[in-house]
């Protein structure tokens, strides 16, 4: 099978050549003779770093006793060891003072984290933000003097068979080029992060590129280089990167010394447009997202956007998927007013919708359960529109969800840990913690649980007390 496909490839690659030799010319000028991108490489590797962590890793050697029930009468836990484990990753400055974008996960737990310029010069470097909702992070070193750094470029403004190039240290083995084109943009199913809008390029992106710069032909950063398609672990070229307007929101939160990034929303919760759907609308083509839910006195509402409206753009960007009505606000400012064309019974319309941060209405509450019972050693809190942007979850969201559980803890032991949602307790639905605190604490000889995970699937547990 693969000697005929190679087979099939080659006599296409021979007929093609032959069909078009005759049109082949050569370079007229001295300059399209050296055509190169060596200018915009020198402008902008310097401002592509190498980074290298260090974090020490806890192994737990199991033990019949380490178990919640024999640690109450006095049970010994299993031994640990622990062993330093390093990895190695890219970053990019996009300020001159310092500052330094990254994927998260390239430093989440680092104890240590050293950042290599271009020119061997070596910085410890700190971290001023993380974002796991997009994969990032910010990080800041001290120089002497001001450091060359990457100005962004209009994500927005990019189309696929743009050239773009991408800059970091694939594999440890330094400072690498790569150039290829954007093959797509968009792209909303890598399940990279929970801001799934990432522009695709089939420039070769391979493990420690991550956190490091794709840029266009003028040298400016059009997007963070965050993750690639792959069954061997190599480039396959499809690679995905975070899209520069995205980045720069995560980068002015912590120039600006926030702890966390807050994105404003619309207020909306969509569905995509199904070409059966579109033909009942009024659509020649699927395109568009269906409001299928509008939070009340939110940014939409406000607008008077309702449930069954067809948003076809924002600020005159076509929106294909639900995705997009999370992501365009995301890029924006509190306070900014986009224009929304959409359809309604048939007939175009559009509204001005002034961008708000999500609310925390209920207050989140957060409590650690604790005694003899299934939720102990588990945090939980009260869903609100700012909580679910936070963790991820549908914003329309309410009720109880877990926020993380203890090791070791008997919430981690029945597997009931962060992302879950307490639906109810012995029968009682569980709307608050005050819910949820209070069905614990009744005199029950067993708990039965229902909880849900992020997609909607509901599952029920029985636990002796």
């Amino acid at each position: 099978m693969l000697f005929r496909i190679f087979g099939c490839a080659l006599l296409v690659v021979m007929m093609s050549g032959a069909a078009t030799a005759q049109q082949t010319t050569q370079p007229a000028t001295d300059l399209e003779l050296r055509a190169t991108y060596a200018p915009v490489v020198e402008r902008a590797a310097p401002a592509v770093v190498n980074i290298y962590t260090k974090k020490v890793v806890t192994q737990r050697m199991r033990s019949v006793f380490d178990d919640p029930f024999f640690r109450e009468f006095g049970g010994v836990p299993g031994r640990s060891r622990q062993r330093l484990q390093s990895s190695l990753g890219s970053g990019v400055i996009v300020d001159e003072g310092g500052i330094i974008v990254t994927n998260n996960h390239v430093v989440e737990n680092a104890g240590e984290i050293k950042v290599v310029l271009a020119d061997r010069r070596e910085f410890e470097a700190e971290v001023l933000l993380t974002d796991p909702q997009t994969d990032l992070a910010i990080l800041k070193v001290v120089a002497d003097g001001p450091l060359p750094f990457l100005p962004f470029a209009d994500s927005d403004t990019a189309a696929v068979g743009d050239i773009v190039l991408a800059i970091g240290n694939p594999f440890g083995v330094g400072q690498t080029v790569t150039s290829g084109i954007v093959s797509a943009l968009s792209r909303t199913s890598a399940s990279v992060s929970d801001y799934q809008f990432f522009i695709q390029t089939d420039a070769a992106i391979n493990p420690g590129n991550s956190g490091g710069a794709l840029i266009d032909v003028d040298g400016n950063l059009l997007g963070v280089n965050t993750a690639i398609y792959s069954r061997s672990g190599g480039s396959n070229g499809i690679g995905f990167a975070i899209p520069g307007n995205l980045v720069r929101q995560v980068v002015n939160s912590a120039a600006g010394g926030q702890m966390m990034v807050r994105r404003p929303w619309l207020g909306v919760q969509g569905t995509p447009v199904t070409s059966d759907i579109a033909r009942v609308v009024g659509l020649d083509r699927p395109m568009g997202a269906i409001v299928g839910e509008v939070f009340p006195k939110g940014p939409a509402d406000k607008a008077g956007l309702k449930e069954g409206d067809v948003i076809l753009d924002i600020a005159g960007a076509e929106i294909y998927d639900a995705e997009a009505l999370r992501y365009r606000p995301a890029t924006r400012s509190e306070g900014d007013v986009l224009e929304v064309r959409y359809l309604r019974d048939g007939k175009e319309k559009t509204a001005k919708v002034k961008l708000a941060f999500p609310p925390e209405r209920p207050a989140r509450n957060d409590t650690r359960i604790e005694g003899s019972n299934p939720l102990s050693g588990a945090v939980i809190a009260n869903l609100s529109p700012a909580l679910a942007e936070e963790i991820g979850f549908n914003p329309m969201a309410s009720g109880v969800v877990i926020l993380e559980a203890e090791r070791g803890s008997y919430a981690s032991r029945y597997r009931l840990g962060r992302g879950l949602s307490i639906l109810s307790v012995n029968g009682e639905k569980t709307e608050t913690v005050e819910d949820v605190t209070k069905a614990l604490n009744a005199e029950q000889r067993y708990f039965i649980l229902q909880v849900a995970d992020r997609n909607g699937r509901v599952s029920t547990m029985r636990v002796g007390r």
